[in-house]
């Protein structure tokens, strides 16, 4: 079989599925694992989030919404070369991914992956696994992530709960979504702001301080910690000198719905209570 993904958790996904020889092509941000990185871009993001800063991004995102224009371009003559069998994409988020409407038709299947949850995520691996001939292995996988965020919501049952803010970014400050709030939730905190199941939304940091966090997670979508350190400290004068901070790396292990949130469920309960789980 022949794969292409479009979508950095669906070629984590395939990595754990043990189908990685499998994907032919890949998206721009598809950077796990590590063997995939040199294999060809079929899709390319339209904002250059290396050279920009993050409110840029977040005024050329918001521009190219407004205005009805796609972010991601679809190298449609080297996607027909590749001869997918099957292309994996989302219809999550824009902002994240090419849609499934968007994906040209080459005569390949197209799989559209969208959990909101924890549970949707662990159901979606799989989905995926059911689609590519590996059940069984899909089983495995699920069973494994829903057990290590498990094993950590044990550890810390009892334990006083820190009243938390997840910044999904920062200029402005988005309050998380989706299953971030639950990762919290599982490892011993509370989300002051975030909502679970539904999109992150835009706040401002005067409603963070008013919602007196305990401790603010620095974890700016797409960013890993280094780019988030360096986007916190041109805000430092927005932030509670009571609050404790962290820095994560949210494109690694908060950000993309795949099996590795169960590692940032257990980053966030060893910033919440010191606890190492795995």
């Amino acid at each position: 079989m022949r794969i292409v993904s479009l979508l950095p958790s669906a070629t984590e996904m395939i990595g754990d599925l043990g189908l990685i020889d499998q994907l032919v092509g890949r998206s721009c941000e598809c950077n796990w694992p590590s063997s995939a990185v040199n294999l060809p871009i079929v899709s390319l993001s339209r904002v250059d989030s290396l050279a920009l800063s993050g409110p840029a991004i977040d005024a050329q995102v918001r521009a190219a919404v407004n205005n009805g224009e796609q972010l991601y371009a679809i190298d449609e003559d080297l996607l027909r070369q590749l001869a997918p069998d099957v292309i994996i994409t989302q219809d999550l988020c824009r902002v994240c991914a090419v849609s499934s409407d968007d994906v040209c038709d080459v005569g390949a299947r197209v799989i559209s992956l969208d959990p909101h949850t924890i549970k949707e995520v662990a159901q979606s691996v799989i989905t995926l696994a059911n689609a590519l001939g590996v059940a069984s292995r899909g089983e495995q996988v699920a069973k494994q992530m829903l057990t290590r965020v498990e094993n950590v919501r044990k550890a810390v049952a009892g334990k006083a709960r820190p009243r938390v803010f997840i910044a999904e970014w920062l200029d402005p400050p988005f309050a998380s979504g989706h299953w971030i709030p639950e990762m919290v939730e599982a490892a011993g905190g509370v989300e002051v702001l975030g909502k679970p199941g539904v999109p992150s939304v835009a706040t401002t940091w005067q409603a963070v301080r008013e919602a007196r966090p305990d401790i603010v997670v620095f974890a700016p979508c797409g960013f890993d910690e280094v780019r988030a350190a360096k986007e916190a400290s041109a805000l430092a004068h927005e932030f509670d000198p009571s609050w404790r901070t962290a820095c994560v790396n949210a494109d690694r292990f908060f950000a993309r719905p795949a099996p590795s949130i169960a590692d940032g469920v257990e980053q966030l309960a060893k910033i919440f209570h010191n606890i190492e789980t795995n």
